[in-house]
């Protein structure tokens, strides 16, 4: 019998090999790929159709600043970790990206950097 943690790891990994099959990032239009851990969330934009990232940003390197209203503790980080991968898009001229979840829930801390991304600028 499997644990809950082991099951919902499992699950986890359907959602986001289902996901990946309909997603795709290009050089006008890339993907913002995430990856959330307990303690951070870390965050990259990829351009498939080359396979390498171009950027990207994490919890630790997010930097204090204005809030948006009812956020605070790690949702805060994942706010500031998409402004801030946001701009450095906007400075190398992406104004439009494909939003890989990786089989998370669009909850949360995924609903805040995605909140983050389009604060900043960025078609998401």
């Amino acid at each position: 019998m499997k644990s809950i943690s082991a099951k919902r790891r499992q699950t986890r990994a359907k959602r986001k090999i289902s996901i990946r099959k309909k997603l795709n990032g290009t050089a006008e239009r890339p993907r913002v790929a995430i990856f959330r851990s307990h303690k951070n969330i870390y965050a990259q934009i990829v351009d498939d159709d080359e396979g390498k990232t171009l950027f990207s940003n994490n919890g630790e390197k997010a930097a204090a600043a204005e809030l948006p209203e009812g956020l605070s503790g790690k949702c805060a980080l994942a706010y500031h970790v998409g402004r801030a991968l946001a701009e450095e898009a906007k400075g190398k001229g992406i104004n439009a990206m494909v939003f890989d979840r990786s089989g998370y829930l669009y909850h949360g801390r995924i609903a805040a950097l995605a909140r983050g991304l389009r604060d900043g600028g960025v078609k998401v």
